[in-house]
């Protein structure tokens, strides 16, 4: 390296560690460790064997026996959630300035009490494995389904990470949301609260906010938001009612919006493509766009037409 080189560099690191000098807020230092996302990806990743133990089993056992791999599993995701645990829970507000002793105490108490949930876990998601195969003709087997579909995928972990956000753990629970985000492009907050036999169809895109409510047998597309109406009010917005409830049975078909806390989408009511919703629904209905016209436009200027399907049901056209 040349000198001129080394003085240019030393001049780029004077400027860069002046600038931590600035008090952002991303310069901070924190008095305790952060919490370790590879390490949460992993305890996902024994989680899913807990919950589907014939289809991902432990390869780290030599002899496999189904209480000796789930017993090494048990105690894996104890050890490594309980030592994420007591770094996140400083973070809550009345345990900042609590003793080693009282942290490692409520991180061993939180960590039972979370895997004390498995079977309710494992409870849920079954209902999901089969909402996907009986609304999905191209599926051949729930095989695929488990091993494949990121609709699924999102739905596990969001399963998972619910439980621990109802048991007040920071950031462990958005941590591992947000990963099946990165992966599955499907975006659902820890908070969003899930009945059973929910289908995921295709799944990129779609958004399911922190307060949103969401009945049994309900199925979504791609391209699907469950939103906030506005959220000009920030911060004073938070732990309010933001994001819509949807009742047993719905559909809601690819790139509708429903928005707002204040919102209920009925029981059986279907939502077709691309609407835009910021009022309840009542039960039954069946809510789409009728004002759009298909345009059909050939070489030959004299052959135009667009003819509906059905005047009473304009969502298909023919030529």
């Amino acid at each position: 390296m040349s000198e001129n080189m080394e003085k240019r560099i030393g001049v780029l690191v004077d400027k860069i560690l002046a600038d931590y000098e600035g008090g952002k807020d991303i310069d901070r230092e924190l008095n305790f460790d952060q919490p370790d996302k590879d390490v949460i990806v992993d305890m996902l990743d024994k989680i899913k064997k807990l919950v589907f133990p014939g289809y991902f089993k432990n390869r780290a056992m030599k002899v496999y026996t189904p209480r000796n791999d789930t017993t090494m599993l048990v105690e894996d995701v104890l050890f490594y959630l309980q030592k994420q645990l007591v770094i996140v829970l400083r973070y809550q507000e009345g345990l900042k300035d609590a003793s080693d002793e009282e942290i490692r105490e409520k991180a061993e108490e939180t960590a039972f009490a979370f895997m004390d949930k498995l079977p309710h876990i494992r409870e849920y998601v079954e209902t999901d494995v089969q909402a996907s195969f009986d609304g999905d003709p191209a599926a051949f087997y729930k095989d695929e389904i488990i091993f494949s579909y990121p609709g699924l995928y999102a739905i596990f972990v969001n399963r998972v990470a619910h439980e621990l956000y109802l048991l007040g753990v920071p950031l462990i629970p958005r941590i591992m949301t947000e990963h099946a985000h990165s992966l599955t492009g499907i975006d659902i907050n820890p908070g969003a609260t899930i009945g059973k036999y929910f289908f995921i169809d295709h799944g990129t895109g779609i958004v399911v906010g922190e307060t949103t409510v969401i009945g049994d047998n309900v199925k979504v597309y791609q391209g699907v938001t469950l939103g906030a109406a506005s959220t000009r009010g920030g911060r004073s917005l938070n732990n309010k009612k933001r994001h819509p409830t949807i009742e047993n049975n719905v559909t809601i078909y690819s790139g509708a919006s429903i928005l707002g806390g204040d919102t209920v989408i009925g029981e059986g009511a279907v939502i077709g493509g691309n609407c835009f919703i910021t009022k309840s629904i009542p039960a039954g209905a069946k809510v789409y766009i009728r004002s759009q016209e298909l345009t059909y436009k050939y070489a030959d200027e004299n052959k135009e037409k667009c003819v509906p399907l059905d005047e009473e049901d304009s969502w298909f056209y023919i030529i």
